[in-house]
């Protein structure tokens, strides 16, 4: 390479330097096709990227108008010379593709090509796509290939950058979904743990209201109240999960606060009597506040809703320099080894997670007809 021009070489960087800033697979594919061509002089360019069942998944075109590649039709599949650069490491470089005896034609619309130049991008023993260029804008020799050793060997080195390109990309993408796929769990944990919680709630107090109606009025007024507030308070939550946020009432409340204030709600509104104690608890991350709050909110949810308690006793309490809940029921308990398989109970799967999450610890301990006890202690900041 050492006898080509500077501007050669200069071309070459930008060539590379513009595939390795590309973070989208669509968009370097794109650039390899269009470098390539640039780089090598070619009428047209094409990169395919094969899928499993004999075709390409993505084919990029350079030098074809939009109306042309419409014309042409469906995606090719892996035949002819295009499947033997997949199968195969060496690269081809022929004076006319046409008379190849591995040529099985194209479609009408398709461009004339004659000479051509391929090879296959590979990572490894993985093949990643297969590159070709056709008709080289230069005066060819008769009968011979207007593309020379010196333009397959440029070309190999584009090749194996667009290797690594293309490889980073693919990393990038599947980075991306996995963030979005914790994301959407996150999501799914918020929104079952916070909003679900407070519309269990808002229903309880609207059946409590709604048998006050006739006996009570006043009373049953009050009850209406909460109702609104409850409304209000789900649609903060719902806003919260959203944007990431801690609940509303933490913020301005407090965890102590927080607690005793939904506990009041739940014990007014559900035939259970529901307690609430707590001492010397200190201020504590904000992380660990919200995740005592969820567990707390979940081990109620899952006592007055599943377990036909008629107590449910909730406890917060200073353990070191960190905090130890603890959520005990009457009702009728289960066996935990059982409800261990991940998905069955999405509570009990999502306690462990925000417990895990702050550096802390979750125990459930229950066993049928005497009760359960759940614990979670975090270890402070």
């Amino acid at each position: 390479m050492s006898h080509r021009p500077s501007s050669g070489l200069a071309a070459v960087s930008t060539a590379l330097l513009a595939m390795s800033r590309q973070m989208e697979v669509r968009d370097v594919l794109k650039t390899i096709v269009v470098s390539a061509r640039e780089l090598l002089d070619a009428e047209y360019a094409a990169l395919g990227v094969p899928d499993d069942h004999g075709g390409f998944a993505q084919f990029v075109v350079d030098g074809i108008s939009d109306e042309q590649w419409k014309a042409i039709g469906p995606l090719p599949r892996q035949h002819g010379i295009l499947a033997a650069m997949l199968h195969k490491a060496e690269p081809e470089r022929l004076a006319d593709v046409r008379k190849d005896p591995r040529f099985e034609g194209w479609p009408a619309a398709h461009p004339e090509m004659s000479d051509f130049l391929g090879l296959p991008v590979r990572d490894g023993d993985e093949t990643l796509g297969a590159l070709f260029l056709a008709n080289k804008r230069c005066p060819k020799p008769a009968g011979g290939c207007g593309f020379t050793a010196d333009d397959e060997e440029l070309l190999g080195i584009l090749a194996q950058h667009a290797a690594i390109a293309l490889t980073n990309a693919r990393l990038y993408e599947r980075s991306r979904e996995l963030t979005i796929a914790e994301e959407r769990s996150r999501l799914a944990h918020e929104l079952h743990d916070a909003v679900s919680q407070k519309l269990f709630s808002l229903r309880l107090t609207a059946q409590a209201a709604a048998a006050l109606v006739d006996r009570d009025p006043a009373r049953a007024k009050g009850e209406l109240q909460q109702v609104a507030a409850l409304a209000a308070e789900a649609a903060d939550e719902l806003r919260a999960a959203v944007v990431e946020l801690r609940p509303a009432a933490l913020d301005e409340d407090g965890l102590v606060h927080t607690l005793r204030t939904q506990i009041q709600v739940l014990d007014r509104a559900h035939a259970a009597k529901v307690t609430f104690d707590s001492a010397g608890v200190r201020a504590l991350p904000a992380a660990q506040e919200e995740a005592l709050l969820r567990v707390a909110q979940e081990a109620l949810h899952n006592a007055l809703r599943h377990s036909g308690a008629e107590r449910v006793d909730v406890a917060l309490v200073r353990r070191g320099q960190g905090a130890l809940l603890t959520v005990a029921d009457d009702g009728r308990g289960f066996e935990p080894g059982a409800v261990r398989k991940a998905g069955r109970h999405l509570g009990l799967v999502s306690m462990r997670a925000r417990a895990g999450g702050v550096g802390g610890k979750l125990t459930v301990t229950s066993a049928p007809g005497r009760g359960t006890t759940i614990e979670m202690e975090v270890p402070g900041g």
